[in-house]
């Protein structure tokens, strides 16, 4: 056994499924409960648009999903040993330390939430005009790309339009449609390719370590560059770990460390992984 295991959760233990979790909680945060009727007339004022209601006229937040957890004793603790020194921080050097260790990328730019890194890749890469082929799109990141002159171009498998369809791997790339775009507009034309794990915008989908291997040697051929979403990469590599064979044995750190070196850089939201 290990020195310090990995906290399972009841089920776990047991070798069966369970919804019991090895942690207790220990905050609450009072929230509002308002009428049908104000419920009503704040659907009304908003538009009928989720993104201008206010939250405090939300009862159950199914839109948000940053900064929404509880976080443990240790990352409170965490805040309050933090190193607040304009430069040289010492936490700066732990998540470089983190983000090395972990994703094996050599350079790291932190940036005060995700769209913020989307904004400076999409306008640090693209040029007017370029293509940005991706698996499906998060809101924001194309919004960043649009607003810097690209156009998106969504490559994903057929399967991932189809809820009923049990593929296990639905976030992954369709190489002959990317492929297809490439030799239709030339590879010049290209910007990157934007390539998501576990896809927001379907249902939180997977992509196969097979499939971005696959996509690595066809952007080879090319001359393209790849670049990852990786906010919920460790729940790609969970899926990985689960569903793709060859991988059962591995921990997800090797499988997450493999995977984006099949990639040329990442952002990422962090408020969604723990490290």
């Amino acid at each position: 056994m290990p020195d310090n295991p990995i906290p399972q959760t009841m089920g776990q233990q047991f070798g069966r499924r369970s919804w019991a979790e090895p942690w207790k909680i220990k905050m609450v945060e009072p929230i509002t409960m308002i009428s049908r009727d104000q419920r009503e007339q704040a659907l009304k004022a908003a538009g009928y648009n989720t993104f201008l209601l206010r939250s405090e006229d939300v009862y159950i937040d199914l839109l948000t999903d940053s900064g929404t957890s509880a976080m443990s004793d240790r990352q409170w603790a965490g805040i309050m040993l933090g190193d607040e020194a304009y430069a040289g921080s010492r936490n700066y050097y732990h998540l470089e330390d983190a983000v090395q260790t972990y994703y094996g990328y050599r350079y790291v730019v932190p940036t005060h939430q995700g769209r913020g890194a989307e904004h400076l890749i999409s306008q640090s890469v693209i040029k007017r005009g370029q293509y940005v082929p991706g698996n499906m799109y998060f809101t924001t990141t194309r919004l960043h790309q649009e607003l810097a002159g690209g156009i998106f171009v969504d490559v994903i498998i057929d399967e991932a339009h189809d809820p009923i369809n049990p593929h296990p791997f639905k976030g992954n790339v369709d190489l002959d449609k990317l492929e297809g775009l490439i030799k239709r507009e030339g590879a010049e034309k290209i910007a990157y390719i934007s390539l998501a794990g576990t896809v927001n915008m379907a249902g939180g989908q997977p992509v196969s370590m097979a499939n971005v291997r696959a996509l690595r040697e066809l952007c080879n051929q090319y001359g393209i560059r790849i670049y990852l979403d990786a906010t919920r990469m460790v729940e790609n590599c969970f899926f990985i770990q689960e569903r793709e064979a060859g991988y059962s044995n591995q921990p997800i750190a090797a499988i997450l460390r493999e995977f984006c070196s099949y990639t040329d850089g990442a952002w990422m939201s962090a408020k969604k992984t723990i490290l």
